[in-house]
């Protein structure tokens, strides 16, 4: 393990807690979350309000985070082309499938969701901008594997927290990879219950100028809506809009 700097690894402990409790917390309460001493938790506290990141709710003594985290993750988002190119093409996709729409980016051995299209018959899915989802049980997790060496894909499922998530999901690696050879002959990648019971997701990849992995899209949906006729299509439709998005990020076969 690298060496911490305490101070610093204190204070993202406090923020990370406080990213869990919209309405706030005490001193107290977040001194048990953080496993840290109260006294501790005031100081860092007093700092993190003095640079904007934590705000008190003086009504309640409560103590909140602010949107700057957000504003610099924005930064970093804003200059992603990724985002802005891909999003009239997501609208479409979505539009087309009346499915719900993701796009993800990959950092290290976990996918960050940075966009989200709904349709208005829309089914209850537990993502988010910012949610972070591993890759070994996602459908665009398994559609950028798909896309690795061998070796890459053992690195990333040795560091991941392999869990159970449904009776569906992938716990043996021996299974993971029958499953990649099947993405690869195909194109996608899907989960069928992986993540959350009753949804099936299918992924694809893009690429951009310099031809490598860029992010992945996905459609979902429902078990009951999701026939072989509809999988074919949405399939189909997924390729033509991540072949779009690439193409439009520079990307050439």
């Amino acid at each position: 393990m690298q060496d911490l700097v305490q101070s610093v690894d204190r204070a993202l402990c406090i923020l990370e807690v406080l990213s869990d409790y919209e309405n706030g917390l005490g001193i107290a309460e977040i001194s048990e979350k953080a496993n840290l001493h109260k006294s501790t938790v005031y100081r860092f506290i007093n700092t993190l309000i003095f640079k904007g990141y934590v705000h008190q709710d003086i009504p309640t003594n409560k103590y909140l985070l602010t949107l700057k985290l957000f504003e610099l993750g924005n930064k970093k988002i804003e200059k992603m082309n990724l985002i802005s190119v891909a999003q009239p093409y997501l609208k479409e996709l979505m539009e087309n499938t009346d499915e719900v729409v993701h796009l993800v980016v990959r950092e290290e051995n976990e996918l960050i969701y940075v966009s989200k299209v709904e349709p208005k018959k829309s089914i209850i899915m537990y993502t988010r901008i910012g949610m972070r989802k591993p890759m070994y049980c996602t459908s665009m997790g398994k559609a950028i594997m798909a896309e690795l060496t061998e070796e890459e894909v053992q690195d990333i499922w040795d560091e991941s927290d392999i869990q159970r998530y449904t009776d569906h999901t992938i716990i043996n690696f021996s299974d993971l990879k029958n499953d990649l050879k099947d993405v690869k002959l195909k194109g996608y990648a899907i989960d069928n219950q992986e993540v959350e019971t009753g949804i099936i997701c299918l992924g694809v990849v893009l690429k951009d100028y310099t031809n490598k992995i860029c992010g992945a899209i996905s459609a979902s949906g429902s078990t009951i809506h999701f026939t072989e006729d509809k999988i074919d299509f949405i399939s189909k439709s997924l390729l033509d809009c991540a072949d779009k998005i690439s193409k439009e990020l520079g990307y050439r076969n």
